[in-house]
């Protein structure tokens, strides 16, 4: 009888709800943090390891596909897909190690995973959306919010751990295993929810067009070009006539034309909207319309480009800061040991005053929380600057003291509860304005928005640490975010 019971019990919301949102957290964590960790241990430069916050272009861009996952297959099968897909290119990452070219070649791997995995991310948003009532919805945010927080602190505290005392292979092959079996779990206990409205066969057809690959080609021939340009001996000749050229490398080059390229979508962006709303019965042209068919939406998406722009900065450069202050063997533990239970403390915390006291009571308090994070981590600096200046690029850094680590896991326990009380808010936020028939399409153009000010903010706090040091960086996250919350006042909360 408890043989029959086992598989509804692990199909159960309560069950699923935590392993896909764990699944969904945990490449993000590996792409996004757990790689600034490996990029520094390597002696990737502040700028370049700054530069890494492009990795979030395509959660940014992902609005453009996000409709085709409404639209082709099922929320379930696309989820699967790339489920699998991101556990193969993880595990690739580990056998690219040894290499001498390793982080410029798991660079571009993670560039490309990152793809897939902000796909993934559509996915499981609309899965939960379509699977369960608004009530419900409610009812599972804590568990969401919370697994997602499990994950991150799951890539930056035992993956990094392992990267740091053993070896980065076996991290990564760690944790494309438990991507892995994430995805077996799913494949034979996550509940179908939908049937699929066009089949995924058809969607293949549309990236068959010869514009499209022409389009792909360019990109990657135009990559290839440059990395070759920047290595060949008539650039190191120009460097020579030119000394202001050795600036422009490889990775500021790609950062420059990824910020140009942001600016030129910007620009353009009216006759990008007219273009994609060019036939209003298309399903495309439908997912947009409805988006900006609300209420004061143009404050709700300045609102949502600026919120998490100082937070995106503080991550960034977070795990390269312990590096620098000489305990990455220390920041995997407090990570997972400190960090990980205050952030589910955060998630839970946050996700129950939600539902007792409603969203427009929590949201300022609960997002001014997570901004003073940056605050905490500008004072932190500024007390620390001296092992910052001894143990930068050290083979052999000075110990800071007990004390001193102490105060940096206070610190941290602290970003971690904040962060799971804003993660609360701004997730509940972010479901109130999806519309029912384009839940995949409305969430991903949201938190795509929400990635935009923060990528930007993100690319240059490598440049500014590097100007004014880690602790003038931190002041300046605090500062950028203060328009975001600004805006709360005017912001409605529905």
């Amino acid at each position: 009888m408890a043989e029959k019971q086992l598989p509804d019990l692990l199909k159960k919301p309560h069950l699923w709800c935590f392993s896909t949102y764990f699944a969904e957290g945990f490449p993000y964590s590996i792409i996004r943090s757990v790689s600034t960790v490996f990029f520094r241990d390597r002696g990737v430069s502040l700028e370049a390891v700054g530069l890494t916050t492009f990795f979030g272009l395509p959660w940014i861009l992902k609005f453009f596909w996000g409709p085709l996952v409404d639209e082709f297959a099922t929320k379930r099968r696309w989820l699967l897909a790339m489920q699998a897909t991101l556990a193969v290119l993880i595990g690739a990452a580990a056998f690219l190690v040894p290499l001498p070219a390793a982080p410029r070649l798991i660079a571009i791997l993670f560039f490309a995973g990152a793809f897939v995995a902000a796909t993934h991310d559509i996915a499981i948003d609309g899965y939960y959306l379509a699977a369960l009532d608004k009530t419900e919805q409610t009812k599972f945010l804590g568990y969401r919010v919370m697994a997602y927080r499990v994950a991150m602190l799951t890539g930056t505290g035992v993956i990094v751990t392992i990267g740091t005392a053993f070896s980065w292979m076996a991290a990564f092959l760690c944790a494309g295993l438990l991507l892995g079996l994430l995805a077996a779990y799913h494949y034979f206990f996550l509940p179908e929810c939908e049937t699929e409205r066009r089949p995924f066969r058809n969607m293949l057809k549309l990236f068959t067009r010869s514009r499209i690959l022409l389009t792909i080609g360019l990109a990657a021939a135009l990559i290839a070009g440059l990395h070759f340009f920047f290595n060949s001996s008539l650039y190191h000749g120009w460097e020579e006539a030119l000394p202001v050229l050795k600036e422009l490398n490889f990775a500021r080059a790609i950062g420059l034309g990824l910020l140009l390229a942001l600016a030129l979508l910007a620009a353009l962006r009216k006759r990008l909207a007219a273009l994609l709303t060019r036939n209003p019965e298309s399903f495309y042209g439908r997912a947009f319309l409805t988006f900006m068919d609300q209420e004061k939406i143009g404050l709700v998406m300045a609102f949502i480009i600026l919120v998490r722009s100082g937070e995106f900065m503080v991550s960034s450069m977070a795990s390269a800061f312990a590096v620098d202050l000489g305990i990455k063997q220390h920041y995997g533990w407090i990570a997972g040991g400190i960090g990980l239970p205050a952030s589910i403390a955060g998630a839970l915390i946050g996700g129950w005053m939600i539902s007792r006291l409603g969203l427009k009571r929590v949201i300022w308090p609960f997002l001014l929380a997570q901004n003073l994070t940056n605050v905490a981590y500008m004072l932190l600096a500024k007390g620390l600057g001296r092992y910052l200046v001894l143990n930068t690029g050290a083979e052999h850094p000075v110990f800071m003291g007990a004390n001193n680590l102490a105060l940096f896991a206070g610190v941290s326990l602290f970003e971690q509860f904040a962060g799971g009380l804003g993660t609360a808010v701004l997730t509940t936020f972010l479901m109130r304005i999806c519309k029912m028939e384009f839940k995949a399409a409305h969430f991903a153009i949201g938190s795509g928005l929400m990635s935009l000010g923060g990528i930007v903010a993100g690319v240059s706090s490598g440049f500014i640490a590097s100007w004014l040091g880690y602790s003038g960086m931190f002041g300046i996250s605090f500062l950028i975010a203060l328009p975001g919350m600004l805006l709360l006042f005017w912001v409605p909360k529905k």
